[in-house]
């Protein structure tokens, strides 16, 4: 396992819930962390605080991630903490609608937030990993990916879409040092799953909701480990078992 001190992550979405936890434990595995968020800066300067607490530094990025300009005007801003080396791409949407209300604009936001947001960004960061010969990218995709989930068709194609797109990165990129893979939470304690009388803990196996930690240290472990690409790690209570 590799040391993450010295390196610096991006962390989209950063500025509660899954990405907040991503966040903060990157930290404490000793990275330096540019924390990502769309509107919520109050929230991630709090983070970033957080983050500098623990002797690490941090900055905070905000942007509209679904645009390909603000993408990459964000990789930049971004860069000026560091070689960014370690790319977690959280951003998302899950708009719960009935199937027949769903509209084309519904489907065109969520795939730009959730899926063409993650191209963008990390197109924008690989050549500076392609030059170190070093860099990690880590997708949140979700079991709606593999099981429909339910929030509804949109959010369940981009987030396979995700697992499609780690997968041509990890495969192209293999002999680079450069690995790239997913992690597919099943039902995680944040405020996105408040509100959809849908999501429930009977769902899961376990009986319970996932905690945002125990994301976190999936991350943490994908960021440090060089042998591991191209996969999936379902953090999902048993919901979906591979």
């Amino acid at each position: 396992m590799e040391e993450l001190s010295g390196k610096a992550a991006f962390v989209t979405g950063a500025s509660r819930g899954i990405g907040r936890a991503i966040a903060l434990a990157l930290a404490d595995a000793g990275a330096d962390v540019a924390v990502g968020c769309r509107r919520d800066v109050e929230d991630a300067e709090a983070v970033a605080q957080a983050i500098e607490a623990k002797g690490r530094r941090a900055m905070v990025v905000a942007a509209d991630l679904s645009d390909a300009a603000q993408a990459a005007e964000a990789a930049e801003r971004a860069l000026t903490l560091g070689a960014i080396d370690i790319l977690v791409n959280n951003a998302g949407i899950n708009p719960s609608k009935p199937i027949d209300q769903l509209t084309a604009a519904d489907w065109d936001e969520t795939l730009r937030v959730n899926l063409s947001s993650v191209f963008y960004l990390t197109q924008a960061l690989l050549p500076g990993m392609r030059a170190r010969r070093w860099g990690r990218i880590i997708v949140l995709s979700s079991v709606a990916a593999q099981l429909g989930g339910v929030v509804g068709p949109a959010y369940a194609a981009s987030k396979a879409g995700l697992i499609g797109l780690v997968h041509s990165y990890a495969s192209l990129l293999a002999k680079e040092g450069i690995t790239a893979n997913a992690i597919a939470p099943a039902l995680i304690e944040t405020d996105m799953i408040k509100g959809n009388p849908a999501i429930t803990p009977d769902r899961i196996p376990l009986g319970r909701f996932g905690r945002t930690d125990e994301v976190a240290a999936i991350s943490v472990m994908l960021a440090q480990n060089a042998y591991v690409t191209g996969q999936t790690i379902n953090a999902n209570g048993g919901w979906y078992m591979s």
